[in-house]
C-alpha cells in the first residue's frame, strides 16, 4: 500500500487567492471608472451647496417665463450665432442684447461668452464654434436687468 500525502493549503493557494481578490476589485475600479469617465455628462459646479439652494427659485422663475410665453430658437450656422427671442412683445422690443455663454459639459478651458446683438428681429454674432457637445446659457437683458434665461444643450459639427 503506497501512502498518499495531503497537500493541504499551501503558499500558492494563498498566492492564488490573494490575485483572485485583488484582481475582482481592481477589475471593478478600472470598469467603474471607465464608464464613469465615458459617460458622465453633468456640467461642473463651483459651490454644489449653493447651486442646490438656487435650483427651487431658478425653476420657479422657468416655470413663470413658460407661462408669459417666452421662448426662443438658437441657430448656429455658417460661423454665425443666431437667437430668435419669443414672448411678451412690449418685453421682446425692450431687450437691448443677448448674452450667449457657450460651455463644454466638463470642463472650463474652451468655455466663452459672446454678446449678441439685435438686427432685423433676430439677435445675432459672428463666432466659430468647435466641433462636440456644449450647453449654450442664453441670457436677455434689458439694461443689465435679467429679462429672460434658457439654457440648451447642442452638439456642433463645427465651423
Amino acid at each position: 500500500m503506497t501512502a498518499t500525502r495531503a497537500r493541504g493549503f499551501t503558499g500558492w493557494h494563498m498566492l492564488a487567492v490573494m490575485l483572485a481578490f485583488f484582481g475582482t476589485i481592481i477589475t471593478v475600479n478600472v470598469t467603474m471608472a471607465f464608464l464613469a469617465n465615458s459617460s458622465w455628462s453633468g456640467m461642473l459646479s463651483k459651490n454644489t451647496y449653493v447651486a442646490s439652494q438656487d435650483f427651487n427659485k431658478n425653476a420657479a422663475r422657468a416655470r413663470e417665463w413658460a407661462r408669459l410665453g417666452f421662448g426662443g430658437e438658437l441657430t448656429i450656422k455658417g460661423g454665425v450665432v443666431r437667437y430668435r427671442l419669443a414672448g411678451p412683445a412690449d418685453v421682446v422690443a425692450a431687450v437691448d442684447r443677448i448674452e450667449a455663454t457657450f460651455r463644454r459639459p466638463v470642463g472650463e478651458k474652451q468655455d466663452f461668452v459672446v454678446k449678441l446683438v439685435r438686427g432685423d428681429g433676430v439677435f445675432s454674432a459672428p463666432q466659430a464654434l468647435a466641433a462636440g457637445p456644449w450647453v449654450v446659457d442664453l441670457a436677455a437683458m434689458r439694461g443689465g436687468e435679467l429679462v429672460f434665461h434658457e439654457a440648451e444643450r447642442i452638439i456642433s459639427e463645427g465651423n
